[in-house]
């Protein structure tokens, strides 16, 4: 099997990658397996074609406090990641474009990022977003603002997702602390 690199590492300029928070580092660069373990506030409008978006792109539900497990595999191209919440499961694929960007899969849709050094944390920045291979018009993309950085020693996020005639699709903020690097 060829060698893993870190996928967000290869993503940012050296000088930048240095400046982000050693937990941020620790989280999207050491080992080929991390898990972590944490608590999530999750956020999110409750009528029936937001329950089914989430559903779709296995996005969490609604309510405070919430138990979250996290799994990270790297592979030689990708990373897998699972995200187990008290209230459903969140799995994506990540990866590198061609563009030098990130790009998340979630169910049926892509969603390409442009990843920044934000003092000591990571900025995600949504470029544009691609549903079932097609692009989806700007308009109709929504919002996503995401945030990964440390406090108090613990890795923090921070991601609030909205479209338009759905409102906030899901948003969650909490804390992991890494459990097991392999």
């Amino acid at each position: 099997m060829p060698p893993t690199t870190a996928l967000f590492r290869t993503l940012f300029a050296p000088s930048d990658w240095s400046r982000l928070a050693p937990e941020v580092q620790r989280m999207h660069a050491e080992g080929r397996i991390v898990q972590a373990s944490g608590e999530a506030d999750v956020e999110g409008e409750t009528h029936w074609l937001a329950r089914l978006l989430r559903r779709l792109l296995t996005l969490p539900g609604p309510g405070a406090g919430q138990a979250i497990a996290v799994t990270i595999e790297r592979h030689p191209t990708h990373e897998c990641w699972s995200r187990r919440f008290l209230r459903g499961s969140m799995h994506s694929t990540l990866h590198a474009g061609n563009d030098g960007q990130l790009h998340e899969r979630l169910g049926p849709a892509t969603l390409r990022f442009a990843l920044q050094r934000d003092g000591d944390a990571i900025d995600w920045q949504l470029l544009g977003v691609r549903l079932l291979g097609l692009p989806l018009p700007r308009a109709l993309s929504g919002t996503v603002l995401s945030r990964s950085g440390m406090r108090d020693g613990r890795y923090v996020f921070d991601i609030d997702a909205r479209l338009p005639l759905v409102g906030r699709l899901v948003a969650y903020r909490g804390w992991l602390e890494i459990e097991h690097v392999a």
